[in-house]
């Protein structure tokens, strides 16, 4: 039984004060007490098909590599050697020939993290290899995503993501391949970007090309508190989000009846939103840089079948996105310079904007703020 509803505020809810957008320390206090215990996107499954595959990711300071060990298995290892903490690998990505090596002292650890090789070391008194494997984050595998945890003792990551396990099942979210991205760089705290795409509020003037296709009063939610927020907008009949407004491409997985006229919306507190349509699924990676700088990239998924065929384009999904996103951008932008300024006062919120509310709630909760 679906229970969507329209997204409402309370009376008297307003937006943040913009000292948690601009403010170096509270930004410090993120860092520690969301980014270094929650679960943090690092990328995909598909980026470690093989054994020794691997990609850098930075979680909340700290550089990690992912890699895909012999034995199938994915692990996070610390990027820092255990002789003198020299920084193992400087590539974004790649594939290692069954080990890694410092490039300090050639100390060498298995794809286990296991050191299986240090110089000289045999003659010192009481050094045993064993007591210097990499040290190791937390990983969690999601519908091809991949997930990190640097907490000593995160949240079991199936409790956490409980009310998203097998919400998305319909899709084989899992199965898709990445046919492109696009990386950007934007002059707004990370914040801004999370409650933007919560809210369509603003689509009529800022994206008159999403609003003829999807309006802007047709969004539900059905999940409306806590750590994950989003719903559906309808689609207009026979419509699709590309650049010509249709799509001859088959739905993904077992998306039919009235998800073929639905895109899905979902934040996923605090580094993924979630965009699933009937024939592809795009993905926003958010990777706070300072209190004033975010990097984010933008991923477009496709059935594997379907990306591989002769005929495959994306470009008419993407460049449809790439001028949302842009627009987005310019407005994230605008609102970071604005609630700097020492005239803001915290405006209230427009019922089309509970769902911002929501994350405020949220965000503060985790932030211990009274």
């Amino acid at each position: 039984m679906e229970s969507f509803v329209r997204a409402r505020v309370a009376g008297g809810e307003r937006a943040l004060d913009g000292r948690w957008y601009h403010s170096p320390d509270v930004f410090a206090r993120e860092r520690e007490r969301i980014f270094a215990r929650d679960w943090i996107f690092a990328g995909r499954l598909e980026q470690l098909e093989r054994a020794g595959d691997f990609f850098t990711a930075e979680v909340a300071g700290e550089s990690l590599i992912l890699v895909r060990g012999a034995d199938a298995r994915v692990r996070a290892f610390y990027n820092v050697c255990r002789h003198r903490g020299t920084r193992l690998c400087t590539e974004p990505s790649g594939r290692f020939a069954g080990s890694l090596q410092c490039p300090y002292h050639a100390w060498t650890y298995g794809l286990d993290g296991a050191l299986l090789a240090a110089r000289t070391m045999a003659g010192v008194d009481g050094f045993d290899r064993e007591d210097y494997p990499l040290r190791e984050a937390h990983v969690a595998l999601f519908e091809g995503f991949v997930f990190v945890s640097i907490a000593d003792r995160p949240e079991p990551f199936d409790d956490a993501f409980a009310p998203l396990i097998g919400r998305f099942a319909r899709w084989n979210v899992g199965a898709l391949r990445t046919a492109q991205s696009i990386a950007y760089e934007l002059a707004c705290n990370w914040k801004l970007i999370f409650q933007n795409y919560s809210e369509c509020y603003h689509c009529p003037l800022v994206h008159p090309q999403l609003e003829a296709l999807s309006p802007s009063d047709s969004g539900r939610n059905d999940l409306s508190e806590g750590p994950f927020l989003g719903g559906y907008s309808t689609l207009l009949p026979g419509a699709s989000l590309t650049r010509s407004g249709t799509s001859a491409r088959p739905p993904l997985g077992d998306v039919a009846g009235a998800e073929l006229e639905r895109t899905y919306y979902y934040t996923i507190f605090p580094s993924l939103l979630l965009s699933l349509h009937p024939d592809y699924v795009m993905a926003h990676y958010v990777m706070p840089i300072s209190v004033d700088r975010t990097r984010i990239v933008c991923a477009w998924l496709f059935d594997a079948a379907t990306a591989a065929a002769p005929e495959f384009d994306p470009a008419d999904v993407v460049d449809f996105w790439d001028l949302t996103n842009r627009q987005d951008w310019r407005i994230n932008e605008l609102t970071h310079q604005g609630v700097g300024s020492r005239a803001y006062v915290p405006g209230p919120y427009a019922n089309g904007e509970g769902l911002l509310a929501a994350f405020d709630r949220h965000y503060l909760r985790v932030m211990n703020a009274k």
